[in-house]
């Protein structure tokens, strides 16, 4: 366990901030959904915030979480315990809801789920604000009128995708204040899934760039991918290229299955609590950085593996830095530097 510097005393506070960001109303039920591993000063600041506002709020505790490697893995195998969900206003879960395959059942209900994965020193942080928000709907705007996106990089990234109109765009601003809504405490981010098919060119992956999952590491040498029609065909490169095909390669089912290597989610960072730099402070301490590594402003967000179109084991994020981001030849990134002024947080806005 990470030792925070935010002392237990201030957690209710923090979590009465958290459910106002949510629009938790008098009287909505929130369930806290756990394992033996999570957190149990941060559960019992929740519920504490919980009962001073008057909702009443329960924990179901699972023997043991997903692996969070593997998107899709899915804890609850219990229909009792699906259906009692069904019922709750707000779910928080210490562990990934997404693709899981029981948070449809939840949001299809109207109930709204925050994945709360940090420590607390990160929550305090990375907590979104109104600014947030307005910056992150924007983005999801712009990027609802887009039909293709391009990728560059002075280091040689050239790569383009058709964005897929019928998958919902990836929507994250720390909070779920709408019914069937879910996101993730202290992201701030905008994501898509490409047309099947359409991603295609070439992606340089450089020193200094992040690798999330399923390592917590800085890059430290080139991975130079080659895409066509929606899958990476070719990884050259250093040692960091072959962990890259290592790790895609061990989740493959056949010599056949190139699920791993398809392009999964694709996007981009907003929120201006979240520093690259927390990289370095935190090393491979993935509690302190899913969050922060996937928001931090003007960040490309690179990615493979599961989609609605397939489940699969090997899925990589990876946040670049220094690329540029066109929407239907419209620049929003330059180099790393949001530069589309819709999408930027005012700084002194942002803890507001």
């Amino acid at each position: 366990m990470f030792n925070s510097r935010v002392s237990p005393e201030r957690l209710p506070s923090i979590f009465r901030k958290q459910y106002q960001l949510c629009a938790v109303k008098p009287g909505e039920t929130i369930a806290f959904l756990t394992d033996q591993n999570s957190d149990r000063a941060i559960i019992a600041a929740g519920i504490a915030a919980a009962a001073e506002l008057g909702n009443p709020a329960f924990e179901i505790c699972v023997g043991e979480g997903p692996d969070q490697e593997y998107m899709g893995s899915n804890p609850l195998n219990s229909a009792a315990l699906i259906e009692a969900m069904k019922h709750v206003d707000l779910v928080i879960t210490f562990f990934v809801s997404f693709f899981s395959g029981w948070e449809a059942a939840v949001r299809a209900g109207g109930g709204r789920i925050l994945n709360l994965l940090e420590t607390p020193d990160q929550l305090v942080r990375l907590q979104s604000s109104p600014e947030l928000k307005r910056a992150v709907i924007a983005a999801r705007d712009r990027l609802a009128r887009t039909n293709k996106v391009r990728v560059t990089s002075d280091a040689g990234t050239d790569f383009s995708w058709l964005r897929d109109t019928e998958i919902p765009l990836v929507v994250h601003y720390g909070a779920v204040d709408e019914p069937g809504q879910m996101d993730q405490w202290g992201q701030g981010m905008v994501a898509m899934h490409p047309v099947e098919g359409s991603a295609n060119g070439r992606v340089v992956v450089t020193p200094g760039d992040v690798w999330i999952l399923p390592y917590a590491r800085m890059v430290q040498s080139v991975i130079d991918l080659e895409v066509r029609e929606g899958f990476i065909r070719r990884v050259t490169g250093g040692a960091d290229a072959k962990i890259f095909r290592y790790w895609l390669d061990s989740c493959r089912t056949s010599s056949e299955d190139l699920d791993p290597y398809a392009i999964s989610h694709l996007g981009w960072g907003l929120n201006p609590k979240a520093r690259w730099d927390d990289i370095v402070r935190y090393e491979n301490n993935i509690e302190n950085l899913q969050a922060s590594m996937r928001s931090f402003p003007g960040s490309f967000l690179f990615s493979t593996g599961p989609s609605p179109h397939r489940k699969t084991r090997g899925h990589i994020d990876m946040p670049m830095c220094d690329c540029t981001v066109a929407l239907d030849d419209e620049v929003i990134i330059e180099r790393g530097r949001l530069v589309d002024p819709a999408m930027i947080v005012d700084p002194e806005r942002a803890y507001h």
